[in-house]
């Protein structure tokens, strides 16, 4: 297998587990203990949101686990990895924001860098490619 493909599934398969594992523990709101660490609703609570927000996100991070694996729809997967990488760098966010100094910001972005290099390295059947073809053409003076 070549290092770019190794790399593509490597990447992905750390989101991956990510988006499943954190969406579900989103939607039972951390009553089933999936990872080690403090149930999600005492840290969404820490951070100053409301507890329904984890319904909302466990359902968005399980389509983006689903959409991000499933052969075709470049496009939604386009969007999938636009969530991925807001929701975590939103959670940086709001990690600094509070001035919490236990670095606890530092994981989410960790997680941004796996999606970023998840989708910088798609096979070619699972990129885009461009919406409309641009044709360049020198300025007329």
């Amino acid at each position: 297998m070549k290092p770019k493909v190794i790399g593509y599934w490597v990447t992905t398969a750390i989101i991956e587990f990510e988006l499943l594992v954190g969406g579900i523990a989103d939607l039972v709101h951390g009553r089933v203990v999936l990872v080690a660490g403090p149930p999600v609703v005492d840290v969404l609570a820490h951070l100053g949101f409301p507890v329904y927000l984890l319904t909302i996100l466990g359902i968005w991070k399980l389509l983006a686990g689903i959409v991000l694996v499933m052969p075709r729809f470049p496009r939604l997967k386009e969007w999938a990895y636009a969530g991925v990488f807001f929701h975590m760098t939103g959670a940086a966010a709001s990690w600094i924001a509070i001035g919490d100094n236990t670095g606890e910001f530092i994981t989410p972005l960790i997680f941004a860098v796996f999606a970023m290099a998840s989708w910088a390295l798609r096979p070619p059947a699972r990129i885009l490619g461009t919406l409309s073809p641009v044709k360049l053409k020198a300025p007329e003076l």
